[in-house]
């Protein structure tokens, strides 16, 4: 139940209080985000208070709020620091962060949810973080399922709490921070600015912002972006921020997996993801972290109907016997199904490699996009020209192989092949990218799709 604050002298400026006399770590209220304007079922865990550690009834309150938000169609926000499950409580703690849980999932792709962690996150409210669309980190911030305790215990090792679970680890190694602040407040003003990207809920659009920026500014900087030499690297981000509104670029998950770069723009004051290979980190090879970083990422926009722009330079998966053993084509194949499924307006760009499997999954036609665009540079083949010349012809002296590489490459590694047979709808001058994005995406403004009957999908995990 919802009730106001009874203190003194309150008026009716004061932000709306659930469960307002409810003694415990959690207290819960709908307020506007400083600055930005939208509200928010905003929970706080108190560390002061026994740690933070959530009882039955803190654990109420955190459902309570999650059901506001889904009744409410408003964004949840909860910041938390919180040491677990209270032992003095027992079950009846587990049983209240079950139910917590349960609301947290109900909420899942109809209102965006969002956890800022300023302290330990430790056992089950660690996996609360795993439900989380976005997940901001400050410096305090600890979180892990297993403490070092039971991780000596267990395997021998002791690690401090930093090291098993601090912020470099989920910032670079586990993905779980998408954003990093210095402080409480810098990171709600990082979910302020994640949520100007964002519709309240998922039946509405994202708000469009008006712009001083020319949809048909030209951007002949791209025409130089591209190196002569076919391994040379460049910074895709470039190309994001020529074709932005002003520039600006909000990159989710930026250390981990930099080989994929995912983030939310606007072009033409439409709200945007966009997914990129980036040639500055393993030559925007995918790997399992990268196909899961995407994979996330585009469910993320289709859940709450942000268009997706997609910008292909990669020469493929990368090879490796621990990656085929870790389960490469599981975690490859939930790249390949979120791009399928996604419902969303899709825009692909092919700036220059777009070789193998690694082409059709960073939405290719044969995935069903709306409109595929290439730069003239652009190469679109099962591989290279010196890979596809040693295998078709590896008999040959180096002289005769680099002859054919040579002939290969002018007659296949080009966009007009592909272009021919419909598998690229356009190919565009670099200086005019800017303008064939913005084109596109109001072009696909009114996209709708019948989705198929049934009960869920059984996609790869």
């Amino acid at each position: 139940m919802v009730a106001a604050s009874a203190q003194p002298g309150s008026g009716a400026r004061d932000p709306v209080r659930l469960r307002a006399l409810v003694p415990g770590t959690a207290s819960a209220r709908v307020e506007s985000l400083p600055g930005a304007g939208r509200r928010t079922v905003t929970v706080r865990i108190d560390p002061a208070h026994r740690r933070g550690a959530l009882g039955a009834q803190d654990s109420a309150t955190v459902a309570e709020a999650a059901r506001l938000a889904l009744s409410q169609r408003i964004p949840l926000l909860v910041i938390m620091a919180s040491s677990g499950a209270d032992v003095f409580e027992g079950v009846s703690a587990l049983h209240g962060w079950g139910s917590a849980a349960m609301a947290l999932s109900e909420c899942s792709g109809v209102v965006p949810i969002v956890f800022v962690t300023v302290g330990p996150a430790l056992s089950g409210p660690a996996l609360l973080l795993g439900l989380a669309d976005v997940v901001v980190m400050t410096p305090d911030a600890v979180a892990y399922v297993s403490g070092p305790a039971a991780v000596a215990q267990w395997t021998g090792q002791r690690l401090a709490p930093e090291v098993l679970g601090g912020l470099p680890v989920h910032d670079r190694q586990t993905g779980v921070a998408a954003l990093t602040a210095a402080d409480e407040l810098a990171a709600v003003e990082a979910v302020a600015a994640l949520l100007e990207h964002l519709p309240d809920h998922a039946d509405s659009l994202a708000p469009t912002v008006p712009t001083a920026d020319p949809p048909e500014r030209l951007v002949p900087e791209l025409r130089e972006l591209i190196p002569l030499s076919p391994t040379g690297s460049y910074d895709v981000r470039d190309v994001v921020a020529a074709v932005a509104d002003d520039g600006d670029f909000l990159e989710l998950r930026a250390r981990w997996a930099p080989q994929l770069v995912t983030g939310l723009t606007r072009i033409g004051g439409t709200s945007v993801g966009v997914v990129a290979n980036q040639p500055q980190a393993m030559a925007g090879t995918l790997d399992i972290a990268a196909s899961q970083k995407g994979a996330r990422f585009v469910s993320f926009c289709d859940s709450f109907n942000v268009p997706l722009l997609t910008l292909v330079d990669t020469p493929g998966f990368m090879p490796g016997k621990d990656l085929e053993w870790r389960g490469m084509i599981r975690h490859g194949a939930e790249l390949v199904f979120a791009y399928a499924t996604a419902q969303v307006p899709r825009v692909c760009l092919v700036l220059r490699k777009a070789f193998g499997g690694a082409y059709i999954v960073m939405d290719s036609k044969g995935m069903a996009n709306d409109l595929c665009l290439a730069w003239p540079s652009a190469q679109i083949a099962v591989m290279g020209a010196q890979g596809a010349v040693q295998i078709l012809h590896r008999r040959e002296d180096e002289a005769t192989q680099a002859r054919l590489a040579e002939a290969y490459e002018e007659e296949y590694l080009n966009p007009y092949v592909a272009a021919a047979r419909g598998y690229v709808d356009q190919v565009i001058d670099p200086a005019d990218t800017r303008a064939a994005v913005v084109a596109a995406l109001r072009m696909l403004v009114g996209k709708r799709e019948t989705l198929i009957s049934r009960k869920h999908s059984n996609g790869p995990l």
